[in-house]
């Protein structure tokens, strides 16, 4: 097998040195195509061979602690591809020979042929194996037409095809198959990148997307004309608004006897005089402007040094808009207060219009209720806020918008 194999690797060699562009185009939809079917089939005797590697003990043997973990190194793969590489390799392994064969001549992609095999599990244990290798057979005609996500939808119904006596029966047990599949396949990784970012992955069981979904979507939707972001960055910001909520609520597990939340270090005299940037308790960096806005938010506890480090002063709930004076501000406001924004209330941080850190009091003369977007606009813009002759918000816009400067106010939301 080996000897067949650098030949082949050969051959391929020599494709990638071949100039495409010398290529008409039926040539380059048939090196596609072509391409693809090899790639199935290369696909096909990798996951024998892991399979086989896995049954021997090789990778224990050789000091991992599992053949996911071995191959890891060997590969230098990801640790989640890794560990689908081997459950794929054992899938198709005790799945019916239909699977493999399709597998191996490039009839199906090594994602079809995954949900092939799901899916013959499942009609294996409820109606038996003889039916099961009738499903593939109809799966891998499917699979000419139907990607993946389409192929496992489908085979959802496939005893409606094959054996229509035990469909309805069956049809729960591929749900619940379906719903166990999800619980497993659930996770999130969370990956630290430079500058204090943090990278999001993973996949969600059915009941978790529909909550995320219910709570991101609607923040998602672009706040006012003046809103430019872009759809992931409003997915984005949507996220963090609803982790600001789950602060405010108070209700999140104690972390070493204290209340959940995010403590900002500074010192004095960088933050009166937006020199110096401040520091999260998780030691992350954070620019002058950044902490300045979080110093606003009822979730962040500032805490801010002197020259020598000692502590001036940490900030306690009573110098932050709660209790009392937000629910006045929200009967005031009753939203966001950016001219344009339908955010409701609990999407929003109570922002000092004259700065705490500049001697703002915390009053509700100095307060307006702000959703996570616009308090970070108005942070790094030029828009000021103040209150009407009636104790309303309201915004004057910066010249460049408009050169008279009107003040704008919010319509949506109803006054009382």
């Amino acid at each position: 097998m080996i000897d067949e194999l650098v030949r082949a690797e050969s051959a391929v060699a020599a494709c990638a040195d071949a100039a495409a562009w010398a290529l008409s185009e039926q040539d380059l939809i048939a090196t596609i195509d072509a391409t693809h079917r090899l790639r199935q089939r290369l696909a096909a005797v990798q996951l024998a061979a892991v399979r086989e590697l896995d049954g021997r003990g090789t990778a224990v043997a050789q000091g991992a602690s599992s053949t996911a973990v071995w191959l890891r190194h060997r590969l230098r793969l990801g640790v989640a591809a890794a560990r689908r590489l081997v459950d794929l390799a054992a899938l198709v392994d005790v799945a019916p020979p239909g699977v493999r064969d399709a597998l191996a001549t490039g009839a199906v992609s090594v994602e079809q042929a995954r949900v092939i095999a799901d899916t013959a599990a499942v009609v294996s244990a409820s109606a038996g194996a003889e039916v099961a290798d009738k499903a593939v057979g109809v799966l891998v005609e499917w699979a000419e037409h139907f990607d993946p996500t389409l192929l496992r939808k489908m085979g959802t119904r496939i005893l409606d095809h094959v054996a229509p006596d035990v469909a309805d029966a069956a049809a729960a047990a591929a749900l619940e198959a379906e719903a166990a599949r999800l619980a497993r396949d659930r996770h999130i990784t969370i990956s630290e990148q430079a500058g204090g970012r943090l990278r999001l992955s993973g996949t969600l069981d059915a009941e978790a997307a529909a909550l995320l979904r219910a709570v991101v979507d609607p923040l998602s939707v672009p706040s006012g004309l003046d809103d430019t972001r872009s759809a992931g960055q409003r997915r984005h910001d949507a996220l963090a608004d609803v982790c600001r909520l789950a602060l405010r609520t108070g209700e999140l597990p104690e972390q070493g006897g204290d209340a959940t939340q995010i403590v900002v270090t500074t010192s004095y005299d960088g933050l009166t005089r937006q020199l110096h940037a401040g520091a999260l308790d998780i030691g992350l960096r954070l620019a002058p402007d950044t902490v300045r806005r979080l110093a606003c938010d009822a979730a962040i506890l500032p805490a801010v040094l002197g020259g020598a480090g000692q502590v001036l002063d940490v900030g306690r709930q009573r110098r932050l808009v709660n209790g009392p004076m937000r629910r006045a501000l929200v009967l005031r406001d009753g939203g966001c207060a950016f001219p344009g924004c339908e955010r409701p209330p609990r999407w929003c941080a109570a922002h000092h219009i004259q700065h705490w850190t500049d001697g703002g009091p915390t009053s509700l003369d100095n307060a307006v209720l702000l959703c996570g977007h616009h308090h970070r606009h108005v942070h790094q813009s030029d828009w000021v806020v103040q209150l009407g002759d009636d104790g309303q918000p309201e915004f004057v816009p910066p010249a460049w918008l408009d050169p008279e400067q009107l003040p704008r106010r919010n319509h949506y939301h109803r006054r009382t």
